[in-house]
């Protein structure tokens, strides 16, 4: 059973993912981070056992390094939106401009390499038609939301590294960059890629 849990995400979400555990272990110590700053801080804090502390992130946009990974004694979880054919950044934006018809939400392990641990599961959807960027990103939040509640128990209990499933990521690995560059309009355009450009990309 886990001695602490560091929960890295925004402050609103963790009032609420802490109060989710707290009943499954009401002596978990249960930290929170929302940078590398705060991480570091919430480190030194921790029994760093194979048993101590477990590290889970929950839709945040800080990259863990190794060197943290590599610190702690079990496997750290990330759930994020996007399922695994859109690893990287700025997934629903890219799926939107790609016309993919379903979107979701993963939980994996987490490596060195962003997006490309273990994968353990996926929540999909039926992507409505000609919905926006904002819509489907609230969407895939509340899948995200469902992963983390179901496993509230685990993530609270249990040491055991959760079994992974036959799924790939996918070849593409967006970048913020690579979002940027979709945001440039210019009259070279046709009014289609315009008006889906404006629609994925805002």
């Amino acid at each position: 059973m886990p001695k602490q849990i560091i929960l890295l995400t925004g402050d609103t979400e963790f009032p609420i993912l802490a109060e989710a555990l707290l009943p499954h272990n009401p002596v978990l110590e249960i930290l929170h981070a929302n940078s590398d700053e705060t991480l570091n801080v919430a480190l030194r804090k921790c029994d760093l056992s194979p048993i101590g502390a477990r590290l889970i992130c929950f839709s945040s946009n800080v990259i863990v390094p190794a060197s943290v990974l590599n610190r702690l004694g079990g496997p750290a979880y990330n759930l994020h939106p996007g399922p695994p054919e859109y690893p990287g950044s700025h997934p629903d934006c890219f799926a939107i401009y790609d016309g993919a018809t379903r979107f979701g939400a993963t939980l994996h392990e987490m490596i060195a390499k962003v997006d490309a641990g273990p994968i353990v599961k996926v929540s999909e959807f039926d992507i409505p038609q000609g919905v926006g960027t904002l819509e489907l990103g609230a969407l895939a939040y509340q899948h995200i939301a469902t992963l983390f509640f179901d496993l509230a128990a685990y993530f609270a209990t249990d040491d055991r590294s959760l079994p992974h499933i036959n799924r790939r990521w996918g070849v593409r690995k967006t970048t913020h960059a690579d979002y940027q560059q979709m945001k440039k309009f210019d009259s070279t355009l046709s009014e289609a890629e315009l008006a889906l450009r404006q629609r994925a990309f805002g």
